[in-house]
This record gives C-alpha cells, sequence and structure tokens, in this order.
C-alpha cells in the first residue's frame, strides 16, 4: 500500500504535473492541519509520555508529527506540493503500519466474497422478538408503510 510518486524536477520553484496531478487525486488522506497539532501536543504531554511508556515501554518520538503539521501548514498557507506530497506520503506510511497486524495474519482465511445466504431471512423467534421495535418500524417506513405505534407501545424513554 506504498504511495510513493515518481517525481522528477530539476526547477523546483515550478512543480511537476505528477506531484500536482498525485496531490489531487490523494488530497482524501490529508487531515485538517489542526489535527496534526492537536497528536503532536498530545504525544508530547506528560500524560502522552505516561500512556506510551504504559505501551511501548519507552517515549515514542513526536517529531512525526511535526513534521505533518508543518507541511500541512505550508500547503495550506503558500499551495507547496513537495509538502502535501510528503503528508500524503506520510499517512500512507501511518496506514500501512496500522494495518499490518491485519495483513499479517495468516491464522484467519480471508473471504473473498460474502456467504451465499448472508441475505436469507432471520428465524421466526427473532422476528417475533424484534417486531414493533425502533429498527423494525424504521424499516417498515422506508419501505413505504404507513406505520403508527403511538398508544401501542413505546420505543424509548426519556428520564
Amino acid at each position: 500500500m506504498s504511495v510513493k510518486a515518481e517525481v522528477v524536477n530539476e526547477n523546483p520553484e515550478k512543480p511537476t504535473e505528477l506531484t500536482e496531478a498525485f496531490v489531487n487525486e490523494n488530497k482524501w488522506a490529508m487531515r485538517p492541519c489542526f489535527l496534526y497539532k492537536e497528536e503532536y501536543n498530545d504525544c508530547k504531554s506528560i500524560k502522552g509520555r505516561f500512556n506510551q511508556y504504559f505501551i511501548h515501554g519507552e517515549s515514542i518520538d513526536c517529531q512525526q508529527w511535526k513534521r505533518d503539521y508543518d507541511n500541512c501548514s505550508r500547503y495550506e498557507d503558500k499551495q507547496d506540493l513537495k509538502s502535501a506530497q510528503a503528508l500524503i506520503e506520510s499517512e500512507a506510511e501511518r496506514r500501512k503500519e496500522r494495518f499490518r497486524a491485519h495483513f499479517d495474519n495468516d491464522v484467519w482465511t480471508k473471504r473473498k466474497a460474502p456467504p451465499p445466504d448472508w441475505d436469507k431471512a432471520l428465524p421466526e423467534w427473532l422476528q417475533k422478538r424484534n417486531e414493533n421495535t425502533l429498527l423494525d418500524v424504521k424499516s417498515r417506513q422506508a419501505k413505504g408503510e404507513d406505520i403508527h405505534l403511538i398508544g401501542e407501545r413505546y420505543l424509548c424513554t426519556i428520564m
């Protein structure tokens, strides 16, 4: 899941078309800048350091959050495409690390498609139990049925 852009740019003043296309295509991966600043502040706080020591046994390096915040700010303020590209690549690396255990898992066989009977009807006893619940009423209303349950059964109680 590595997202790397092959950019060869002799003139750093004018970004290449590939960089612009790369940023426009992957802009969805960028978070708002204030979130990077919050992550950085949380990472270097006393509470954050205590949590890191508890989880990892040592303090972790928070500089990547700072670099991401700086890159995000440069992109927002100056439309610096190199900063946006670096930020997108950092997010891709973060996602890759987050899903590493999922992709390295060889205990379970991953399905290619849902089971053939995934949408079969519920057993009758379960249908009876779920009758007139909020989910059932909303489902029937979405199908176009005219449902009025006032007085028959209360769906929720506010105290």
